[in-house]
């Protein structure tokens, strides 16, 4: 039974499939399976959409269930927004000057196009929004304009602006001062000076510091924000500024977009020597001046970057294929470029070696130095300070207060002869009177340097004492009276080992000598293993005879120089020359090629070195002013126009010159005046030229010299008596009878180092801002002012004694009334006037424009220049300002301190944090004098309340208060 049911089971099978395969073919097999996915697949989605519909109805339910109901205000804002935005005018105008609304009306175009629209669109295309910002901006720009007319710009560019670059001096000089006596030894790094600059502006300023704000980009971008906010609180409409989303746009816009840039360009060393290069672009490059900078540089970047840059040029001139005229060019120009460069790689020597490098220090250890008569040293204000601060450490200022009082007295008294005489021919008679205050005047310096009671008292002969004593009761006072004892005491001074022999020996004299810009610095003779090579057309010897050598030649007779002009040589202007070659502003002219000779026992030199006429013109002056009695002896052949091509003049005058110098350097002449050697010697030096005086300077001499000022400034008192007799006479009086005691204390007074115009207060001088030393009851002279404040900073002059700074004051106090008189005061105003004038503000926001947006294009990042272009842009602008620096100047107050004023300034641009601290410093200023009515002040100190140096300074104060706090 089970087989046929299994037979049947598979029969019929069987028989289903051979009728499907006939019926369906051979593919019924999968025919079947995509039936049965398709199946399973349609119940997949059936599912999944009817889940779908209940999830959603479920949703729904959930949403009235337990949401409140949608604001009918929603639809109505969207409908709003759907419909055809309405179009927004905006007014142009922002000062009320097209001049100025033209140009800034594209700044802002470019602002919002470059720091909003790029963005912007890629989220809408709706304007009104980009409409609104420029609305705001614009209602910024008109409030600020509207304050702006309102306010006096003149004291704030006339006095605060230059308190802030003094103050700012100040601590920067204070900060180099502490790194120095921290470790005179080890030189400290660029973040020690910012570090200790900052110590110092918390102790001067006492209540803020802004080191945060300029080493950190972080604080800085902080304080940009609130700053900005605060101002756009002050000068936006209260509705714009509750715009939260605006006002974050605007902000961001002038902290980010504008002030930050312009801050980190105006902070930047290398665009600031820029800046100085273009601002002096006028004037030429002084060789004398860059290399005074290549051997006073500590900068061995500096230093390197000169020495690829000459041994780069010395490569391609060595490359050219020349002859004719030009080699002798390209000769002149490779002993320059190698002379540079041996000169840079005895400094980096040096440097590396750790070696002295302070040129006075050198001098000082080197041997003999040049000697300075002490007649001139007494009539040279510059000489006059340190023979002053020797004679006091001596015990000796005494005769040399008597030496100069008696100087001015004469003075005094020959010019009211003269007026007394004038005033005898006009008929008027006050010879008594006028005699009775001579006669006061000196018994007023007899009883302060020369009476039994004098302290202290000048030591001379009695008798000549009794004699003076003896005239002054019995016989008219002279300009002359005091003229024995003058000289005794001159003698004195001159002889007296104690005084002038010792002096020369002291380092004051080495430090009056570097002041005087006559010190040669001996590191730069030669290689230091003693090997010399010329560089200048010399065959054998060194680069330059050492101020030792020359000295050696006038006191050894065994040493013999002899100097002829063996050629007449035409120059052009070169800028690398040395000798041979000079620069006068592109013009050719005539050389004189002298060749020297020196020979001793052992070594024989010779060498070459070249002048022009004006150098001979220039040294034949300065001898004769120092030796009168050669005025009668040299005669200097005159001075003529004439054509650079006149052979048969130049030889002449060749001639003419070569019996000047024969006859100059005879034994008798050298022996009859010792001193003159080193002039002599000076001139025929294988360098540059170093002229002295100019005319003007030469005028100027006395001008400048304080003794004869002072006293004239007493006696045109004299010139100016009233017609009434009585009153003159009695203002005379008062005049004249403390004369001789004022000057006395003025000059007792140079020692206590009390600067002038500093009135009298409990907090030290030195520790406060400039401005605070400025007294009220000086006549109100805003150049006067200023020049003093940047003169007491620039060149420390606080370092000098209150004698010479207060001849100084009167000095440029002269010089400013004597140049503009009383219109001065209108002449800065009338400045001021001009640099807020429309045209220049204009003017400044093209250029803003110009340098943000060139050809309307956003300025790509400048690439940060190769170090060697900075390193020499730096040696350029250091030369660049030494080199302007007039020589009447010099003359004042001193050459190495001129130096040391210019590099100090300079050398406070070198560092960005410091620009910064500047930067803002300035900008405070102006936003304090822009809103009076408002406490920025107090609102800065907030905002710098942060401050790691404010925080060490209270903690410090804290810990020295507490003492004394306990003693209580």
């Amino acid at each position: 039974m089970l087989t046929e049911t299994s037979l049947s089971i598979w029969g019929w099978g069987s028989l289903g499939i051979v009728l499907s395969l006939i019926t369906f073919g051979p593919f019924v097999i999968f025919y079947l399976a995509f039936y049965i996915l398709c199946f399973v697949g349609g119940g997949f989605v059936v599912t999944l959409l009817f889940g779908k519909t209940n999830s959603e109805k479920y949703l729904e339910q959930c949403e009235h269930s337990f949401l409140p109901p949608t604001s009918t205000g929603i639809p109505k804002c969207l409908e709003e927004m759907k419909r055809e935005a309405r179009t927004i005018k905006i007014d142009r105008r922002l000062t009320g000057a097209n001049i100025i609304d033209e140009p800034l009306q594209q700044v802002i175009q470019f602002s919002l196009r470059d720091y909003v629209q790029y963005w912007y669109y890629t989220l809408s295309d709706d304007e009104s929004f980009l409409l609104e910002i420029r609305q705001t901006l614009q209602n910024a720009l008109i409030q600020f304009a509207t304050r702006s007319k309102e306010i006096d710009w003149q004291p704030y560019f006339t006095t605060r602006l230059v308190d802030d670059f003094g103050t700012h001096l100040r601590v920067f000089r204070k900060a180099q001062q502490k790194i120095t006596e921290k470790d005179d030894q080890v030189k400290g790094t660029a973040e020690d000076l910012v570090d200790t600059f900052f110590e110092v502006e918390v102790e001067m300023e006492k209540d803020v510091c802004r080191d945060l704000v300029c080493t950190s980009p972080k604080d800085e971008e902080g304080f940009l924000r609130d700053l900005c906010e605060v101002l756009l609180y002050l000068l936006l409409p209260p509705g714009d500024f509750q715009n939260k989303i605006m006002r974050y746009f605007v902000r961001e816009i002038l902290a980010r977009g504008v002030l930050l840039p312009l801050i980190n360009q105006l902070s930047d060393p290398d665009y600031i020597n820029q800046y100085i290069i273009w601002m002096i672009r006028d004037s030429n490059c002084n060789y004398e001046a860059f290399m005074n900078i290549i051997k006073l540089s500590d900068n061995i970047g500096e230093l390197e970057a000169v020495r690829d840059k000459a041994a780069e040029e010395l490569q391609y001139l060595r490359s050219l294929d020349t002859a004719g005229d030009d080699i002798n060019t390209i000769k002149n120009q490779i002993n320059s470029l190698l002379f540079v460069k041996k000169v840079c790689d005895s400094r980096i020597q040096r440097l590396q070696s750790g070696k002295e490098i302070n040129t006075v220090k050198l001098a000082a250890n080197f041997g003999k130095l040049c000697t300075v008569p002490l007649d001139s040293i007494l009539v040279d204000n510059v000489a006059l300070q340190f023979f002053m601060d020797y004679m006091q450490q001596t015990g000796g200022q005494a005769h040399l207060f008597f030496w100069m009082t008696v100087e001015g007295y004469r003075v005094t008294a020959q010019q009211q002869l003269e007026v007394l005489s004038s005033r005898q021919k006009d008929g008027k008679h006050q010879t008594n009177q006028t005699k009775g205050l001579l006669r006061a005047a000196a018994v007023g310096i007899y009883e302060q340097y020369l009476s039994e009671k004098a302290s202290p008292r000048v030591t001379v002969d009695d008798y000549l004492v009794a004699k003076l004593a003896d005239t002054l009761n019995h016989e008219d006072p002279t300009p002359e009276i005091f003229d024995d004892i003058q000289r005794k005491v001159y003698e004195l001074m001159l002889r007296d080992e104690r005084f002038y022999p010792s002096f020369r020996q002291n380092a004051l004299y080495v430090r009056m000598l570097a002041e005087l810009d006559m010190l040669k610095d001996p590191s730069f003779r030669g290689s230091d293993d003693g090997d010399g090579e010329s560089f200048n057309g010399s065959p054998t010897g060194s680069i330059n005879l050492s101020l030792d050598d020359l000295s050696n030649v006038s006191s050894d007779d065994s040493v013999q120089l002899h100097a002829y002009i063996s050629d007449t040589v035409y120059a052009h202007y070169d800028p690398y020359a040395v000798a041979g070659v000079c620069n006068d502003h592109g013009k050719t002219y005539a050389l004189y090629a002298i060749t020297v000779h020196r020979r001793n026992v052992n070594t024989e030199e010779m060498w070459k070195t070249y002048r022009r006429y004006s150098d001979f013109h220039d040294f034949h002056m300065r001898i004769t002013e120092q030796f009168e009695n050669l005025s009668s002896i040299l005669k200097l052949p005159g001075k003529k126009t004439f054509n650079n091509m006149d052979r048969d003049f130049l030889e002449k005058r060749k001639k003419d010159l070569n019996a000047y110098l024969q006859l100059l350097l005879t034994p008798e002449m050298m022996k009859a005046s010792p001193a003159l050697a080193h002039y002599v010697y000076d001139f025929l030096e294988n360098k540059a030229y170093s002229k002295g005086k100019g005319d003007f300077a030469r005028k100027m001499d006395t001008f400048v010299n304080p003794l004869r000022n002072s006293m004239r400034n007493v006696s045109n008192a004299v010139k100016s008596l009233p017609d009434s007799l009585a009153e003159g006479m009695t203002k005379m009086s008062d005049n004249m009878g403390k004369m001789s005691e004022r000057l006395g204390q003025d000059i007792r007074q140079s020692f206590f180092k009390v600067p002038p115009l500093i009135p009298k207060t409990d907090s030290d001088p030195e520790h406060c801002r400039v401005s605070a030393q400025l007294d009220d009851t000086v006549d109100d002279n805003i150049p006067l002012r200023v020049m003093l404040l940047l003169m007491d900073e620039v060149f420390d002059l606080k370092e000098r004694n209150q004698w010479l700074r207060r001849n100084i004051k009167n000095l440029l106090q002269q010089l400013i009334r004597a140049t503009y008189g009383d219109t001065i005061n209108r002449k800065i105003v009338d400045h001021v006037d001009w640099m807020t004038s429309p045209e220049q503000v204009a003017d400044l926001v093209k250029r803003f424009r110009d340098a943000f947006w060139p050809n309307g294009i956003l300025a790509e990042t400048i690439p940060c220049r190769d170090k060697g272009i900075r390193m020499r842009t730096r040696v350029a602008g250091k030369t660049k300002l030494l080199s302007i620096m007039p020589d009447e100047l010099k003359h004042i107050i001193g050459a190495e301190t001129t130096r040391k004023g210019i590099l100090r300034v300079f050398e406070m641009f070198q560092h960005n944090q410091l620009n910064r601290r500047m930067v803002y410093v300035f900008l405070e200023g102006f936003l304090e004098t822009l809103f009076p009515q408002y406490k920025f002040r107090e609102l800065f100190n907030k905002l710098h309340s942060r401050s790691k140096q404010m925080q060490k300074y209270k903690q410090k104060l804290q810990t020295t208060q507490a003492p004394s706090l306990q003693k209580r």
